[in-house]
């Protein structure tokens, strides 16, 4: 049998660098690596039922897009290997009503919200123009489940109608019709941050919210700014979630409140800055990797 430290699953072509530079780095430690897409998919699934192959852990990014994948987890499961944000915990923790719940409870800062069942479990909701009084105008219409890259979120809402036709148009999705939210500013910067957790580490970037760049926020300009905040924040939604790694979004408003936008994304988007003007920055992603290295090498 072979046996491999980690294996990677990964669909999306814009992976490709980073599950390559995940390899560099591991194998130079001396650890073995093995990638899954797409090509070879089948063949794996056949070589783990037949026991001529095993992977110690297992990063999975490709089975949230395609079910051919998932039976990879599940003998995985079953042979005691490490997965990295297993489904069980992720689809607690993406649903974005299911953790606001929680979230509400655990008093954490958030927009106002109010929270709708989908369409088809409850057609007719009465909304009345109480709501937007209550939000103000423009305000967010997000679902709770497709919106992985801010896919199907309504930024700039201004209607009842558009509550309405969302509902109708996505009815098996719950929604969060939510305040919007106004960063203030830091040297002329908007202060809104992404901030990776990842194996155990808090690792704040800034993140325009319009523009999509990042750039890494440095242990001066935490302690210059005062956002310790963005640390705590971030690791009581890790106790919460339980998971190896995942992305939320955090703005500072301009008295000084930290409040917590997009709750938990679990495939976060590692493209490198060096190659994607709004990518990541590399050293962020080094050090993401070093830490799932670390990680790897205590199981």
């Amino acid at each position: 049998m072979q046996i491999f430290d980690l294996a990677i699953a990964y669909k999306w072509k814009y992976d490709k660098e980073f599950v390559e530079l995940i390899e560099r780095n591991f194998q130079k430690e001396g650890l073995r690596t093995f990638v899954i897409n797409k090509f070879n998919v089948n063949e794996v699934i056949n070589s783990l039922k037949g026991k001529r192959i095993h992977f110690r852990s297992y990063l999975d990014r490709a089975s949230d897009e395609d079910p051919a994948f998932l039976p990879i987890t599940k003998l995985l499961a079953r042979k005691k290997s490490y997965i990295i944000n297993p489904h069980n915990k992720t689809k607690k923790s993406v649903d974005k009503v299911l953790m606001h719940k929680k979230l509400v409870k655990k008093q954490f800062r958030l927009p106002k919200t109010f929270l709708l069942p989908s369409f088809k479990l409850h057609k007719n909701i009465l909304l009345d123009d109480s709501y937007l009084m209550e939000l103000g105008i423009p305000f967010i219409i997000k679902p709770s489940l497709v919106s992985g890259g801010g896919e199907g979120v309504i930024k700039s809402a201004v209607s009842l109608s558009q509550i309405r036709d969302e509902r109708r148009k996505n009815h098996l999705e719950k929604y969060l019709i939510q305040e919007k939210i106004y960063p203030g500013k830091i040297q002329g910067r908007r202060a809104w941050f992404r901030v990776i957790w990842a194996f155990d580490q808090v690792i704040p970037t800034w993140w325009d919210d319009q523009t999509h760049i990042y750039h890494r926020v440095s242990k001066s300009e935490v302690l210059r700014y005062n956002l310790l905040p963005l640390y705590r924040i971030t690791k009581r939604l890790a106790r919460i979630t339980q998971l190896d790694y995942f992305s939320t979004e955090i703005a500072l408003t301009k008295d000084h409140k930290f409040v917590l936008i997009d709750y938990v994304n679990d495939q976060c988007d590692m493209r490198l800055k060096s190659n994607h003007s709004d990518g990541v920055p590399d050293e962020v992603v080094n050090e993401f990797i070093e830490r799932m290295k670390q990680k790897v090498l205590s199981l």
